[in-house]
């Protein structure tokens, strides 16, 4: 689908110079001289690598839509992820590299959607909250409490996230796999 260089959301997928770009930062311009156009920093999918990109309004690029399909965590093989698709059933093995730090946060049986383009994975997203255990954190310090202060504590999947005083070892959390934060208690 074409559309006009301005018409760029960050979130949209391009074909842009023989290869799949998100686009993740748009600015438009309106120089005193000249058309406006719009300022936009696209990333690979592919390889990961940023480009920094002018399109005029005049411009068009083709938009690609990715097919979206949910798919199960299963389990880790070595450093492969196994996923089932829940229509067909069909298994798929990506490598760890492909999820990236987040692989952490995969739990048996977790729901994640995977997005691929012509067959080829290309990316893949998490549930923004998971529920995990407090396996280590430190003591709360007596009158450490004039600002807000969060102690480091380690989850059951190793993962080391800040937390307010008040959690304890052996609690439940609900932590945000995007920004790797505390989000609340666990019910």
């Amino acid at each position: 689908m074409k559309i006009n260089g301005n018409e760029i959301r960050p979130g949209n997928v391009i074909e842009h110079k023989g290869g799949l770009w998100a686009a993740v930062k748009i600015q438009h311009v309106k120089p005193g001289k000249g058309g406006a156009f719009a300022q936009v920093e696209l990333k690979n999918l592919i390889d990961g690598t940023k480009l920094n990109e002018r399109f005029r309004s005049s411009e068009t690029v083709e938009r690609v839509r990715l097919e979206q399909k949910d798919h199960q965590f299963l389990y880790a093989d070595g450093d492969m992820l196994v996923f089932m698709d829940l229509d067909s059933y069909e298994q798929i093995q990506l490598p760890n590299e492909f999820v990236g730090d987040r692989a952490a946060f995969l739990q048996d049986g977790m729901q994640v959607t995977l997005e691929s383009h012509e067959g080829k994975p290309i990316g893949i997203s998490l549930p923004d909250q998971v529920t995990l255990e407090v396996v280590e954190a430190e003591p709360v310090v007596k009158g450490q409490t004039a600002a807000s202060s969060y102690k480091p504590a380690v989850m059951d999947n190793g993962v080391r996230v800040m937390v307010p005083p008040f959690v304890e070892t052996g609690e439940k959390i609900v932590v945000d796999t995007n920004e790797i934060t505390y989000v609340r208690r666990a019910d």
